[in-house]
């Protein structure tokens, strides 16, 4: 179970697909995920079944048209974009790990440049 966002892809049967729904399923209110405990409910599906009637675009909803879907070679993964990036606050032990990761790859990649400039 991952943390990222769940969406909702949304074709019509027998048509020729011209545009692609979708929506932006959000957690129960307190809920950072889904897991094996938690898992999604029926009734959480409430929402999107209201909203498929009366269908608009919205800050969990939007839709893409077939153009821009093979434009991208077929690729589904679109983000929403009425969604900005979510920053991820780091704790000084997150930052220096990771600079001391950067760091030691750094230093590797100096290595391997100075044996074949000297070697």
């Amino acid at each position: 179970y991952a943390t990222v966002a769940t969406n909702l892809l949304f074709f019509t049967k027998g048509l020729p697909t011209r545009e692609i729904w979708y929506y932006e399923h959000r957690l129960p209110e307190n809920q950072k995920s889904y897991s094996k405990m938690k898992t999604i409910r029926v009734e959480e599906f409430q929402p999107i079944k209201d909203w498929w009637e009366n269908r608009v675009e919205s800050e969990i909803a939007w839709r893409v048209h077939i153009e821009t879907i093979k434009a991208r070679n077929y690729d589904l993964d679109i983000k929403n974009p009425h969604k900005t990036e979510d920053l991820h606050e780091y704790t000084s032990q997150e930052i220096i790990g990771l600079l001391e990761r950067s760091l030691a790859k750094s230093s590797e990649l100096l290595q391997k440049l100075n044996a074949e400039t000297v070697g």
